[in-house]
Order: C-alpha cells, then structure tokens, then sequence
C-alpha cells in the first residue's frame, strides 16, 4: 500500500521534470561534459564537469544517479549527480566507447593510456 504511494508520487515528480527538460542520452563509457549550475551569494553561473560515465544507478526512478570520474591535476575526482536535478542545465556526450560492464569502478586502478576506453 505505501509503496504504491511512493510510486505514484515518484511517477508524478518525473513527469514534472520531464515536462520541463528531456532526460539526458547517455551511457556508461561515454565521456560527457556536465553544466552544472553554481550559486556563489546572489549570482548564479554554469560550470562545466568533464568526464567518464563510470556507474548509472536508480533506474529510471526519480533518485536515478550517475557517477563521472575525471582526473584533475594527477588526482581522481568523482562526482555523482542526481539525473533529475534542477542544478543539472544539460549534458553533453562529446564521445562513446564501447564497454562490457554496467559499472566501470576498475577504472580507479588504472591510470595513463590504460584507463582509455575503445571507442565503439
């Protein structure tokens, strides 16, 4: 009974979001370029996150997430994104590759030109 409620407010909510901006097309292995909104006082700007889709969870539910890892000044950073943010202006795919797994975290380990990805 309370799962059906949540499900239903879920279901409403995604419609609201989607009413308003399409979900994003993307896959795991795809390096994208995430404008994110930034509040800085009473100004607001877009930055840019660049890098690889590693892991999509949630489904397609109203708490689906996405993981993007980028290597900044020799240190891995990741962030995880809600995919039906209001934070989120868009997402662009700036290229595919072609990967076997749902979630690609052994890209932690490796670093250089072993950590690229076949393009497919």
């Amino acid at each position: 009974m309370i799962a059906k409620a949540i499900d239903m407010i879920n279901a409403e909510q995604i419609k609201k979001v989607t009413e308003v901006k399409a979900a994003p097309e993307f896959q795991v292995g795809d390096s994208v370029k995430v404008f994110v909104r930034i509040k800085e006082g009473d100004k607001e700007r877009v930055q840019a996150f660049v890098g690889t889709v590693i892991a999509r969870d949630g489904g397609l539910g109203n708490n689906a997430t996405f993981t993007v890892r980028r290597i900044a000044f020799g240190v891995g950073v990741e962030k995880v994104f809600p995919l039906y943010s209001p934070y989120i202006d868009k997402v662009e795919v700036e290229r595919s590759a072609k990967v076997r797994r749902a979630k690609l975290y052994y890209l932690r380990n490796l670093t250089g030109k072993k950590a690229r990805l076949r393009e497919g």
